[in-house]
């Protein structure tokens, strides 16, 4: 099942998406997919009379993981870590799709880097890895935009990852998907710049959901952002991202300055 969030122009709403790429039609649903059971209201709208928002605006936090992929540590000069490396982004960088991402005034080098998201559908602590399935809503595309220069000043990575509109998720989170083969792919104006899957992930996704809620609540709409394969490289204003990630779609955004 594909879930979008969308707006016709009043307050946002829920729909399931359903037909082939370019014949995409929305049913609405009632209310909010993450705390109540999809209600259909007989209401179609086709897809490209709506705009299209965030699939969810996480509750509490995005959840980040660092050098997921050994070819993606080894182009920034490093092996894998041990376990994986987490780092916080606050809920104020979530963007969806077609948004702009507005590169900030403090980086002269911005860079993007796709990757596969989780949401979480439900409150959980300290999850065991067979349970990890039961407490994932579904999965999204992801662009976890990085401030590359200010990622080696700080040292931490809070600015660098987390500045406003550098997380774009979407089109819509597929709620049947298998996360453990899939192929991701990032273009930058139609050219191809990173091509892996998450197959070659250090940690894969229950490793990475059970090893997080040991350390933090994970509440309903929180996004947990897996890491990128190696490809990694800056982009400027006019140009155009995009993420793809089989069985999921394409999440697409234009690149500003202010």
């Amino acid at each position: 099942m594909r879930i979008a969030r969308f707006t016709d122009g009043e307050d946002p709403r829920f729909g399931v998406v359903e037909g082939a790429p370019g014949q995409e039609v929305l049913h609405v649903v009632t209310g909010d997919p993450l705390y109540a059971p999809l209600q259909p209201t007989g209401e179609t709208v086709q897809l490209e009379d709506v705009r299209l928002l965030a699939p969810t605006i996480p509750r509490s936090k995005v959840v980040g993981i660092g050098k997921n992929y050994a070819d993606h540590a080894a182009e920034m000069g490093g092996e894998p870590p041990a376990e994986p490396l987490v780092f916080l982004a606050p809920n104020t960088a979530v963007v969806g799709p077609d948004d702009p991402i507005v590169l900030p005034p403090f980086s002269a080098e911005v860079h993007y880097e796709g990757e596969l998201a989780v949401v979480i559908g439900r409150i959980c602590k300290d999850v065991p890895l067979e349970r990890v399935p039961d407490v994932v809503l579904g999965y999204t595309c992801a662009n976890d935009v990085t401030a590359r220069d200010v990622q080696r000043t700080d040292g931490q990575w809070a600015r660098a990852k987390g500045f406003d509109t550098s997380c774009p998720i979407g089109p819509w989170i597929v709620t049947d998907l298998d996360p453990g083969d899939l192929r991701v792919t990032t273009r930058l104006d139609g050219r191809t710049v990173q091509d892996g899957r998450t197959s070659d992930m250090v940690f894969g996704v229950p490793e990475l959901v059970s090893y997080v809620s040991r350390a933090f609540t994970l509440l309903p709409g929180d996004v947990l952002l897996t890491g990128t394969p190696a490809g990694v490289g800056p982009m400027d204003a006019g140009q155009r991202v995009e993420v793809e990630i089989e069985g999921i779609g394409v999440l697409a955004n234009p690149v500003v300055r202010r």
